[in-house]
């Protein structure tokens, strides 16, 4: 077995993964993510299926290709036009499609769907079972451990066997419980206590399906520990905040593959920027992806600072980000 195949799902795609984040991962942030993670599966926000149903599809959906392998995060409740969003989104060349039962926005509920749609598994099963149908690739499910006070184990375990009946395989478990009332969605990733072990147990239970864990993992130590236990493992905010950090868990699990120093990550995205700004889109519409990559770095807060305050000035371009990449330390 090679090292791609060990790090590789049953639905061949590969076991590691940035988490979908609405307002982060935008084609954009995927585009510089690819050049520091070549082997994780990359996530889009989450898409209402009712905007793909109604909207330009082209703004929604359009990716570079060289941004795969990409999944497309799917919200909503209605089968029908999930499975109309889910076949677009297998149109467009994603690579797989996820549907969101794990979101405790205010909003996404009272749109009845995200972590909401936990308290009716036949509903979401049917959800799936449209989806399913629409495409050939595969389609998944990310949800939480347990909604407000229904968070014992017996229906977390009811949730998972109802939606598995459908032949899905792969559900994406965040370590966390979510409150639908009273939290934020920034509180509802940080209060709920994390409970990797019931993630574990699920593992345990339902040996037949791949069981990736999400939530508050952010070191090469807490992914090779999760590896142990379960198939998967998801990254979110640290990803986000500290893309580079990814580079040494590449580097660990994928011995002898070369990685990109942050200098020439820079380099290898300015071709893509200057493509982007061509076609009109504003610097700090990409910018605002970067302020991490440098991070722990002598020169790390001049890079931020430099980007913050040049990128948003008529006619900035790519001079912006290589005098910003001027003020940091090479380190390769």
């Amino acid at each position: 077995m090679t090292t791609k195949q060990k790090h590789t799902l049953k639905n061949g795609l590969p076991s590691l993964s940035v988490a979908p984040m609405m307002d982060c991962t935008d084609k954009h942030n995927r585009y510089f993510m690819r050049l520091i993670a070549p082997h994780f599966l990359l996530y889009t926000e989450m898409i209402n299926a009712l905007a793909i149903h109604h909207g330009d599809k082209d703004k929604l959906l359009g990716f570079d290709p060289k941004e795969h392998p990409v999944a497309l995060q799917l919200g909503g409740s209605d089968p029908a036009k999930l499975a109309s969003a889910a076949k677009w989104g297998q149109d467009y060349g994603y690579a797989e499609i996820n549907l969101n039962v794990g979101c405790p926005s205010p909003r996404v509920s009272a749109g009845r769907f995200g972590a909401c749609l936990m308290l009716e598994p036949a509903l979401v099963a049917d959800c799936i079972a449209a989806m399913r149908a629409s495409v050939s690739c595969p389609v998944t499910v990310k949800c939480r451990i347990g909604v407000d006070d229904h968070d014992n184990y017996t229906h977390l375990q009811h949730f998972i066997e109802t939606v598995s009946r459908t032949g899905t395989d792969t559900f994406i478990i965040h370590a966390r419980k979510a409150w639908l009332k009273g939290l934020s969605p920034k509180q509802n990733r940080e209060i709920p206590p994390l409970r990797y072990d019931i993630v574990h147990q699920l593992k345990n239970d339902f040996p037949h399906l791949d069981i990736i864990i999400n939530g508050g993992l952010k070191t090469l130590e807490d992914v090779s520990t999760q590896l142990q236990h379960v198939d998967g493992v998801m990254l979110g905010r640290v990803a986000y905040n500290t893309p580079y950090s990814l580079a040494a868990i590449e580097q660990a699990l994928f011995p002898g593959e070369p990685i990109l120093s942050p200098h020439k990550v820079i380099e290898a995205y300015l071709p893509y920027v200057e493509q982007q700004l061509t076609a009109g889109t504003r610097l700090p519409s990409i910018t605002r992806h970067l302020f991490g990559l440098f991070h722990g770095l002598p020169g790390a807060n001049a890079w931020r600072r430099h980007l913050s305050e040049q990128a948003h000035r008529p006619g900035a371009g790519l001079n912006v980000i290589t005098a910003a990449a001027a003020l940091v330390e090479k380190t390769a």
